[in-house]
């Protein structure tokens, strides 16, 4: 069946037990694996993770796995990325057996209303589909007020419209940099937050980047000259370096996607074109070198790294006995993907 934007929260905050196939597809990626984060949360389950080339070329894996038993007890769901038309034949063996152990969660790209796993997800009774789009207008203001609560952060919209538009409405980036802005109030869902305009100004989070963009694209592009040029003209006490780890983080996060549609089969000109304006034009160039060097797992994990030092980092401002040397720590790690990037 398919869900509608008024219904798919309630459908994956309480879902319903006879249903074995979600597929969440779409432009806003983001937003689909928000959608299975709270799909999972809502199911009590674990990810178990089955990549789609697999179940492509051993069709009767999934419904397989779906009907094992956990190791552990504890519920689990069988959770599909990239998914691609490809596992059609797999997904329709799943959707006429015997009920499944486990509900399987398919997070896919732009996929066409025409494509036949689209069509299967929408026909079939124990499945749903739901198409996302990123959000705009109230609909972004709503979205990271949404988010904020979920973290223990009140939110109004004036300052909820600042942060949807600094992270360009992208449900994975706001739902980062709300982790960390609740990080730094000391918020939690039990001892909420207000969270306002001078918390965002002294963490950075929406500044604007400047040259920050610089440090993270001359890393990810393999610059060691500029890079440590750049490097050495930071203040000694290493004042800018949560806000370029941001900027390497809004980097990562938009390269990360862009890379994994590539290699789903779409052409590198065909993922910079669909882009349109949110690819600054002297900015393609470089887009594109760093598509080529890197994976989609890579870009990933380089993410999860930055996330980790950026936390260090706050942590001082917290707790000023834990200092980290900001400037040394921020140093190492871009060093440390350049020379990556170098070697490829």
């Amino acid at each position: 069946m398919k869900a509608s934007k008024n219904s798919i929260g309630r459908s994956v905050d309480q879902p319903d037990p006879t249903i074995r196939f979600y597929l969440f597809y779409g432009p806003d990626e983001a937003g689909s694996r928000a959608l299975g984060a709270r799909l999972l949360q809502g199911l009590g389950a674990a990810k178990f993770v089955v990549s789609g080339g697999a179940i492509k070329s051993d069709p009767a894996s999934l419904a397989d796995e779906a009907a094992a038993m956990s190791l552990f007890g504890g519920k689990r769901a069988i959770w599909i990325e990239p998914a691609t038309r490809d596992i059609e034949e797999a997904v329709a063996a799943l959707l006429v057996g015997a009920a499944p152990e486990s509900p399987a969660i398919a997070i896919a790209g732009a996929l066409a209303r025409t494509s036949a796993l689209v069509k299967l997800a929408e026909a079939s009774p124990a499945a749903l589909a739901y198409a996302s789009y990123a959000p705009e207008g109230q609909d972004a203001v709503r979205m990271v007020v949404e988010l904020g609560r979920r973290v223990g952060l009140k939110i109004d919209p004036a300052v909820a419209a600042r942060v949807a538009g600094a992270a360009g409405n992208d449900q994975a980036i706001v739902d980062r940099e709300l982790e960390k802005l609740a990080l730094f109030v000391d918020a939690s869902p039990q001892a909420p937050k207000p969270l306002d305009h001078d918390a965002l100004d002294a963490v950075g989070a929406v500044s604007s980047e400047g040259d920050f963009n610089r440090l993270a694209d001359g890393a990810l592009g393999g610059d060691l000259a500029h890079l440590a040029d750049d490097l050495a003209a930071l203040s000694p006490t290493g004042a800018e370096a949560i806000p370029v780890i941001r900027s390497l983080q809004r980097r990562l996060l938009m390269l990360a996607p862009m890379r994994a549609r590539i290699e789903r089969g779409e052409s590198v000109e065909a993922v910079m074109t669909s882009m349109g304006r949110s690819l600054f034009w002297k900015e393609k160039g470089s887009i594109e070198r760093m598509l080529k060097k890197w994976s989609a797992d890579e870009l990933t994990r380089a993410a999860e790294r930055a996330g980790r030092l950026e936390r260090e980092m706050m942590r001082p401002r917290l707790r000023p006995n834990t200092a980290l040397p900001e400037r040394e720590g921020l140093g190492e790690e871009l060093i440390a993907i350049a020379l990556k990037a170098r070697g490829r």
